[in-house]
Formats: structure tokens, C-alpha cells, sequence
């Protein structure tokens, strides 16, 4: 008798035991009820990856761990459900090729690990000097559901001057970077970290004003397992340097964290974090009240060009740029404009719409804000981010130096801010907020109570329309006003779980 027969009548023996267990089993009665609607419950497992922060001698790097109170009751991971972990590790460096780590051997981890040991206060490390390595991360259990990591170092001197922070990312496997730059001023690196076990392989597309750019290398970069690739854009095309570049990063196998380190020799240096997914239109909160410079850059993925209408939202209300209300974005091109004079000494947030609704395109989109002048300047990027839907953190907030934006560009909106304990000490406290339709409130006064350290702050909307929120780090240096801008990213904390009911009705 051949296997195949011998399968069907394997099954159909099967399916009998089954259906005639059922019927011995069963009573007679009505029908079972339907599937409920899914539920949401706390993840289990996060992941995060932080790029190398600093090749300079005398850079300092503070990393801050935090997990925020109040995500339900997730238990460990497989194996481990009485010990959640929240845990940072050294990734090995490796050569911009991809090759295999240097030496062989993996860097020294910070001193003191980053390890949270409980929801609700913030864990720091340092790690100074050129050597600080890149890291990565797990959560698990209670641990896992909102876990952040913030990665905030200071260069007091030197051609990569300046305070650079970063919120370390989740591996993705889709990146995208408008406001990066191929000019002899810049040196923009993209830094490519693969958290898991398995070697990643990316590929880099640039495009500039007239698309995209020639390029070589890009293709097929392995990143192996737990290391990191450092990848100079300006190496990757023999084309004319470009001011404004868009920068697409994607994996053919594997995750990995991208972001970009941008160190402009005049200007000063900070992170490109990763902007929102392409939408018809973009927030971009939290440009300073004093910025003395704010370059917008955009970009059209799609095969319709854009024509977005420009927008800042102030304490105020919104209103239009004074002679920089529009810009139009080719299809396949990066389009920049400088909008002079944008913020008139008011906090506000930028937003990007389509001039005709009936013709939405989908575009990327961030800024470089430049605070100060002459020799005594520092910049920083703000990316289009999405609304916050449940809840987002940002670590690291420093008395009398963070200033928390939040936006409410459609209807007014209710959200509860929190600011945890301090990491070396302090109680926390919460209030709820109302920012009216179009505006931007800008709060520097929410500290913990008897605050020691640094603390983090959490935002969760409660009614109304959809919120967008940055945070503004300032710690001046010797007259330069350095500073750094993170926007507030969900932080994806529960999964939407589908329930299920026994239904032997299948079986008939």
C-alpha cells in the first residue's frame, strides 16, 4: 500500500476518535458562544540596541534604564518567570566592510551594567572614552512592557563637539533618515547594530535632490551576530557631495537597530534618530524657542509627487511661516527648505499636510535645529514621529534642563504625564494635561519631589485627539548651548491577544 494511502486513512481514523470523543463528551444544548473581542495583554520579551556612542577621547556617556509602573502582570520569560531581567550587553565592533569583529574579541561592557531591577526607577551607567562599545539588550516579564534605554553623551571639545542622545531602538527591519548629508562639513554615519544570534544582511539606498544616488557597497552588508557595522555615507557614492540626503536602510535577513551619527565640523554633532513610516503628513514636535536655524527635509517614496503645506504649532495656535508656507516634494527626490526665523522666540512643532487633501502623498520628513551662533553653536534633529496610542517614555531628564513638547495638531487632547524617581532617590508624581486643538504646550517645571539623579518621564493620552511629544535635554557647555531633542515613540507595551473558544463544530 503506498504512504499516501496509508496518510488518508491515518487522518480519517483521527478525525473519528476526535468527533466521537466530542459526541461522548458533549451534551445537547445551545451552540458555544462566540469568540470575544481580542484583548490586550503586557509583552513578555523586548529588545533594544544602542550604536557605539562616541569615538572621541574625551566623550562621557550616561545610560539610563527604565522600565515605567503600571503594565499589568507579565510573567518572565520561558524558564524564568519568578526573574524578570532587564539586561545590556557589549556588542563587538566590527569594520565598516562588515567583516568580522576586530580581534575577535568583544569590548568591555560599562562598569556598572544598566540593570533595572524593578518597574518605576531609573538604572544609570557610565561609560567614558573611545572604547565605549555598542550595546544590546533584553527585557523579560514584568520588566519587558514599556522598557527604555537612553543613551545621552556629552564631547566637551574637539571637531565632534557637542551633547548627542539617543533613545536606543527595537530592532526593525525598515528605516528612515531624511536630513542626512554627504557634504565635505559632515562626517554622517550610519551605524547598523544586530542585537540577535543569527548575521543580518542590509542594503543602504541614498537619494539626493535630483533621486537616487549612485552608490556602491550598499548592497548585501552583513552585520554578524551581536556586533555592529559604522558605515560612512559619504563613502558610499563617488557622486557630488549633497547637503540634504535621505537615507533608506532595510534588511534581506535579520533585524537590526539603525541610527545615524552626524558630526558637522561648524556646527556641532547629535543622533538621526529613525523618522515615522511614510504618511500623507508629519509632526514634528519640539523645535526650541530660541532656535537661531531649522532646516526642513522631506522625502517622496512613493510614485506621486507631494505638495505638503507647512504649519507651526505654538503655544498659541498654528500658523503659517512667514514665506515658507509649501514645498513641493518630487517623487524619488529629497527636497529641503530653510525656514528662517520659524520659531519668533515661541516653542513650537512642526506640522506637514496635504495642500490638496484629494491628493495625499505619502513623505518622510525631519529637521536640523540650530541653537546659537557664530562659534558658539550645537545642532540636533527632530523626526516626524507618530501619535503616541497608549503610552511612550524618554530616560534621562535632568532638572532644570528637560522641556517636555506636547502637540495636539487635530482636536484638544488629555494626557497624564509622569516623572518617575530620580535614579539616585525622589518621588514621583503625575498630572494630567490639556492642550488645546493646534497648539503646543511646552512644561519645564514636572520634576520628582525631592529629586536625586536623573528621572524619566512617561506620557499617556487620556482623551481627546491624537498627541505628539518630544523632549529637549540643555546643558550648556563653556557658552555653547548644547542641547538634544528625543521624540516620544509608543513604546508598544501589551499585544493584542485573540481569544479563543472550543468549537468542535469544525469537525462535522
Amino acid at each position: 500500500m503506498k504512504r499516501t494511502t496509508l496518510s488518508l486513512i491515518a487522518v480519517a481514523t483521527a478525525l473519528a476518535a476526535v468527533t466521537g470523543f466530542a459526541s461522548l463528551t458533549t451534551t445537547d444544548g445551545p451552540a458555544a458562544p462566540a469568540a470575544k473581542a481580542p484583548t490586550r495583554l503586557p509583552i513578555e520579551r523586548a529588545g533594544l540596541a544602542c550604536p557605539v556612542p562616541s569615538t572621541s577621547e574625551v566623550a562621557e556617556t550616561l545610560y539610563t534604564s527604565y522600565t515605567p509602573t503600571g503594565t499589568g502582570t507579565a510573567t518572565g520569560a520561558p524558564g524564568r518567570a519568578d526573574r524578570p531581567t532587564a539586561e545590556l550587553r557589549a556588542a563587538a565592533n566590527t569594520t565598516t566592510s562588515g567583516g568580522a569583529p576586530k580581534g575577535g574579541k568583544t569590548p568591555k561592557a560599562p562598569k556598572v551594567p544598566a540593570t533595572v531591577t524593578a518597574p518605576g526607577k531609573p538604572v544609570t551607567a557610565e561609560a567614558n572614552g573611545p572604547a565605549a562599545p555598542a550595546l544590546t539588550g533584553t527585557a523579560t516579564g514584568t520588566l519587558a512592557p514599556g522598557w527604555t534605554v537612553q543613551q545621552t553623551t556629552v564631547v566637551p571639545a574637539g571637531g565632534a563637539r557637542g551633547l548627542l542622545g539617543l533613545g536606543c531602538g527595537a530592532p526593525d527591519t525598515d528605516f528612515w533618515f531624511p536630513a542626512a548629508s554627504t557634504a565635505k562639513e559632515r562626517q554622517d554615519y550610519v551605524h547598523l547594530t544586530n542585537p540577535d544570534d543569527t548575521t543580518a544582511v542590509a542594503d543602504i539606498e541614498l537619494y539626493g535632490p535630483e533621486g537616487a544616488l549612485k552608490s556602491q557597497f550598499t548592497e548585501g552588508i552583513p552585520i554578524p551576530a551581536r556586533s555592529t557595522v559604522p558605515v560612512l555615507l559619504s563613502t558610499l557614492t563617488g557622486e557630488a557631495a549633497q547637503e540634504s540626503v535621505t537615507v533608506h536602510v532595510t534588511t534581506r535577513s535579520g533585524r537590526i537597530g539603525a541610527a545615524i551619527g552626524s558630526a558637522d565640523e561648524k556646527l556641532g554633532t547629535d543622533w538621526i534618530a529613525p523618522a515615522a513610516d511614510p504618511a500623507s503628513s508629519a509632526v514634528l514636535p519640539g523645535v526650541p524657542a530660541d532656535a537661531t536655524s531649522v532646516r526642513l527635509v522631506a522625502f517622496v517614496p512613493g510614485d506621486d509627487d507631494a505638495d505638503l503645506k507647512i504649519q507651526l504649532a505654538t503655544a498659541t495656535g498654528t500658523i503659517v511661516p512667514a514665506g515658507a508656507g509649501s514645498l513641493h516634494v518630487k517623487s524619488g527626490m529629497t527636497a529641503s527648505l530653510d525656514l528662517k526665523d520659524l520659531t519668533r522666540g515661541e516653542a513650537g512643532s512642526l506640522v506637514l499636510t496635504p495642500s490638496d487633501p484629494k491628493k495625499p502623498a505619502p513623505v518622510v520628513a525631519a529637521l536640523r535645529v540650530v541653537r546659537g551662533t557664530g562659534e558658539k553653536t550645537e545642532v540636533a534633529f527632530v523626526p516626524a514621529t507618530p501619535a503616541i496610542s497608549a503610552r511612550a517614555t524618554v530616560a534621562d531628564n535632568r532638572a532644570k534642563a528637560t522641556t517636555l513638547s506636547l502637540t495636539a495638531p487635530g482636536a484638544a487632547a488629555q494626557v497624564k504625564i509622569t516623572a518617575s524617581a530620580g535614579s539616585g532617590g525622589g518621588t514621583p508624581v503625575s498630572r494630567t494635561v490639556t492642550v488645546k486643538a493646534g497648539t503646543t504646550a511646552a512644561l519645564t517645571d514636572l520634576v520628582p519631589q525631592g529629586l536625586r539623579g536623573s528621572y524619566a518621564l512617561t506620557v499617556e493620552p487620556v482623551s481627546g485627539g491624537k498627541v505628539y511629544a518630544a523632549r529637549t535635554l540643555t546643558l550648556p557647555q563653556d557658552g555653547t548651548p548644547m542641547f538634544t531633542v528625543q521624540t516620544f515613540v509608543d513604546d508598544r507595551g501589551t499585544v493584542e491577544v485573540p481569544s479563543a473558544h472550543q468549537d468542535l463544530g469544525v469537525l462535522d
